[in-house]
């Protein structure tokens, strides 16, 4: 079998591709898996470092507003269609899939001009512009919520999945001691994990930094914090010493570590985060970016809000107080814990690679 996967810009789009890819190695090691991303995106530096064979076009975003750039947008748009009907023609898949971002647009799109079996995944509950339009070209779509089949009009062409993530949040080590160890933390204490996506997010480090002092008295809790790169020089900087029971990093490499040993999370709400703390079962202080493109952070935020799996803090509406206000009153609860916990387990979609695995196997088939 022959696939060709495609998806680009951040890790969102990334790493459900990943996820589906994996699920098809595991079922055929033989599977041939072409990705086709852009030369700028972190897909070119994720993709092939794992090995995955990869191949570039060109695409950019269209602007909001009639401007220069529209045109400029237009141009890559026709070169990436271009691109796109040349490496189908020489991999000739059996199927293509697309996990968003700009680049899957002209791939999908040229695929199902030419009746190859095409399919998207929409991770977010506010779909992009994109797959709103791919909607009604591909053949099927997968969803990660229920509540975005509202903003698409071919509903019957949809399957709800969840959002598929990696492996190795499957095979977690449930040891929680040695993942203690490796943070350095006390296993009878509190943990709070608090991180804004990938890059970091300045609106939650300036929260936590004005936090510092009273996490570093109170001696049930601790805090494992991760700035971003960028910033973790400035928060070191600013925060000028760092209690013992606080833990600051660059980059979290070992999340399914950082996960194990956590009580409570504080993040942004980006797809992928929301579905590997599900899977985890674990309670949440959502902060979603005010900047994300048609504010879907929000409205992934709102859903978890309204299942009783997090509490939800506006970016305009943030500060120390607020957060640590929040932080008590779910960890002085251990009942309203225990809730949280089980209503985001509930919201959990484990299967959600296989699910997408098995009916592009069925049609294709």
């Amino acid at each position: 079998m022959k696939i060709i996967v495609s998806g680009g810009g951040t890790g969102g789009h990334i790493y459900p591709a990943v996820a589906i890819i994996e699920e098809f190695k595991k079922r055929d090691p033989n599977t041939e898996i072409l990705y086709v991303g852009t030369a700028h995106g972190l897909e070119n530096n994720i993709i092939p470092d794992l090995g995955i064979n990869f191949k570039t076009i060109h695409v950019k975003g269209l602007p909001r507003k009639v401007n220069i750039k529209s045109f400029i947008a237009a141009k890559e748009l026709f070169k990436g269609l271009r691109e796109s009907k040349k490496i189908l023609k020489e991999f000739k898949p059996d199927a293509v899939i697309g996990t968003g971002g700009y680049v899957s647009g002209p791939v999908l799109f040229a695929s199902a001009r030419k009746g190859i079996f095409s399919v998207f995944h929409e991770q977010n509950s506010y779909p992009g512009i994109t797959n709103k339009i791919l909607s009604n070209y591909v053949d099927l779509y997968f969803v990660t919520f229920k509540e975005s089949l509202k903003f698409f009009k071919k509903n019957a062409n949809a399957v709800v999945t969840g959002n598929p993530i990696r492996n190795r949040f499957a095979d977690m080590d449930w040891d929680k001691s040695a993942d203690y160890n490796y943070f350095g933390l006390d296993k009878n204490k509190k943990t709070i994990f608090s991180f804004g996506g990938s890059n970091g997010a300045a609106s939650i480090n300036n929260a936590v930094l004005e936090i510092l002092k009273d996490i570093s008295m109170n001696q049930n809790i601790q805090l494992i914090h991760v700035t971003g790169k960028n910033n973790y020089d400035e928060f070191l900087k600013n925060a000028e010493t760092i209690p013992d029971n606080v833990k600051v990093y660059p980059y979290m490499k070992e999340m399914d570590k950082a996960y194990n040993v956590s009580d409570l999370i504080i993040t942004s709400s980006g797809a992928i985060t929301l579905a590997e703390i599900s899977f985890v079962g674990l309670a949440s202080i959502l902060i979603p970016k005010g900047y994300t493109t048609e504010n879907h952070q929000e409205y992934n935020a709102r859903v978890y809000e309204k299942n009783g799996a997090s509490s939800v803090i506006l970016e305009k509406d943030l500060t120390g107080l607020i957060l640590l206000r929040e932080i008590n009153r779910i960890i002085s609860s251990p009942q309203r814990l225990e809730e949280m916990e089980s209503a985001s387990k509930k919201l959990a979609k484990p299967n959600a690679a296989k699910i997408i695995v098995d009916e592009i196997i069925k049609r294709i088939r």
